[in-house]
């Protein structure tokens, strides 16, 4: 599923337009250092716990062109030095054209980037997705994948979309040397489950690009947002989880990378 962006003629020059959401100064939880963090709107899954339902509608926010993005990143760059650009949403890749030119245009500046996606658009059988998706590794620095679940039947009850193209998209990156960290949410009685964790953890053992494990423990801060939408939220009374069960539960993804590769060394 694709959301074409917009074109505009100025002074006979095309100028590619993204829908924005909006824009964060100062993020320091979407990859390393401080970042300018752009939430580009629109998105194909409906995760239970998504925070950011007004992100969902491609086609809603502020056209913006990657230049100015990249003047407002200007405009507080001496804060990013060890930073960077981090493109999130919604899902990003709807847009991936534009993304993909915004990413190329702060590489041409020497502006790390990072792209925090769930790789949900990837469609491995389709030849030209696979290009633009090249072109878009080629100005990536960093991929933030959220592996959401990693049982099929069970992702498809928590986004209503398969996990395999995303599982896919994750050996894609590994086989174009890309740096990816793994997020994924620990939810109470969704994603808790050991068995679970340990299968991730032997996907996870696949992916020698791997550069960190980011589990979150599950909030519900996104509850009032639905209502001023007029949303019921999906998860009801589901308490939030804990940091102490985020632990514990990447102690034992980190367990099954672990198993998963003395298995595979022989030992």
């Amino acid at each position: 599923m694709w959301y074409n962006i917009s074109q505009k003629k100025r002074k006979g020059v095309s100028r590619t337009e993204g829908y924005i959401h909006s824009t964060e100064s100062f993020g320091t939880v979407d990859g390393p250092g401080v970042r300018f963090v752009i939430f580009m709107q629109g998105c194909p899954m409906r995760c239970l716990y998504c925070h950011n339902p007004d992100t969902w509608e491609p086609g809603r926010g502020t056209p913006r062109s990657a230049e100015s993005l990249l003047a407002e990143y200007d405009s507080c760059k001496e804060f990013y030095k060890r930073g960077g650009i981090t493109v999130t949403g919604g899902e990003p890749l709807m847009q991936i054209d534009f993304v993909t030119e915004l990413l190329y245009l702060a590489k041409r500046r020497g502006i790390h980037t990072c792209l925090d996606t769930s790789g949900a658009t990837f469609v491995p059988e389709n030849t030209q997705t696979v290009q633009k998706f090249v072109r878009l590794c080629s100005c990536t620095d960093l991929v933030m994948l959220d592996i959401k679940h990693i049982d099929e039947a069970e992702h498809i009850k928590l986004t209503g979309r398969t996990n395999r193209n995303i599982l896919d998209f994750a050996r894609f990156l590994r086989d174009r040397g890309v740096p990816v960290w793994i997020r994924h949410v620990l939810v109470p009685g969704i994603t808790d489950r050991d068995e679970y964790l340990l299968r991730l953890g032997h996907f996870l053992s696949e992916l020698k690009n791997l550069k960190a494990l980011d589990v979150l423990p599950y909030h519900t801060m996104g509850k009032a947002k639905y209502e001023r939408l007029g949303l019921e939220y999906p998860l009801g009374e589901t308490p939030p989880s804990t940091k102490e069960a985020a632990e514990r539960a990447g102690r034992i993804i980190m367990q099954g990378i672990e198993e998963a590769l003395a298995e595979g060394s022989g030992t």
